[in-house]
């Protein structure tokens, strides 16, 4: 009876991190925010693998899920791009609710992926985790380059692309693993190589690459494994 609610109490301990992470968010404290998206992160990770270990998957379990995954990774995202815009243009009033527009195709993107047959085993689109990482991965580049993500114009782009991404046609990966055998998951034992290294090095700093080589990895992936 207790291994029943083992997942969904992962599940509330995702939402309660995104709820931490948005009260600092909303501080100005994106730094603390980042680290509650990780925090989120792995809960979201594990709740999933410990839902496929202990046999215990459930239907109130796949909508918290999503409920908990719109308030990690739609909400916070979309107030850390909110503060990154009004700091950036203080004197304009509305452009900086221009950063809820990840919040909204995020929600479209998690509505899509509870409906889409195609989705049961990897990704149509971007996937709302990688997409929040790499918002939160902008305040840290900001200290070391603040000209270019305290650009206006810059963090606008950024908003379109990364919603166009979150409801795109994009095939990505899911980083389950069937089995953990080289020949069946090269790509993605190299990916997850490559971002290791990569984080060790730059910190948060390294999330921009990562996307890249995940979209990039993706492509090669599905490339040479078109019916996985």
């Amino acid at each position: 009876m207790i291994k029943r609610h083992i997942p969904n109490a992962l599940t509330c301990a995702n939402l309660l991190s995104g709820c931490i992470g948005v009260v600092f968010a909303f501080k100005g404290q994106l730094d603390v925010a980042a680290y509650a998206v990780l925090i989120s992160g792995i809960f979201d990770f594990f709740d999933g693998f410990l839902a496929r270990l202990l046999n215990v998957k459930s239907p109130i379990g796949k909508e918290l899920d999503s409920l908990a995954d719109m308030v990690s990774f739609g909400f916070l995202p979309g107030v850390v791009m909110y503060q990154l815009l009004e700091q950036s243009h203080g004197n304009n009033a509305y452009l900086p609710y221009f950063g809820f527009l990840i919040t909204v195709f995020s929600g479209l993107r998690l509505a899509k992926f509870n409906i889409d047959t195609r989705q049961t085993e990897d990704f149509i689109g971007l996937n709302t985790p990688m997409n929040t990482l790499f918002i939160v991965s902008l305040p840290f580049i900001q200290r070391d380059y603040p000209e270019l993500i305290g650009s206006t114009t810059l963090l606008v782009c950024l908003t379109i692309l990364m919603s166009w991404l979150l409801i795109s046609e994009i095939r990505i990966f899911s980083l389950k693993f069937g089995t953990i055998a080289w020949a069946d998951n090269k790509t993605k034992f190299v990916f997850l190589i490559i971002s290791a290294v990569l984080i060790a090095f730059l910190k948060f700093a390294a999330i921009p690459f990562v996307l890249i080589l995940y979209i990039l990895s993706s492509f090669v992936h599905f490339r040479n494994n078109p019916y996985n």
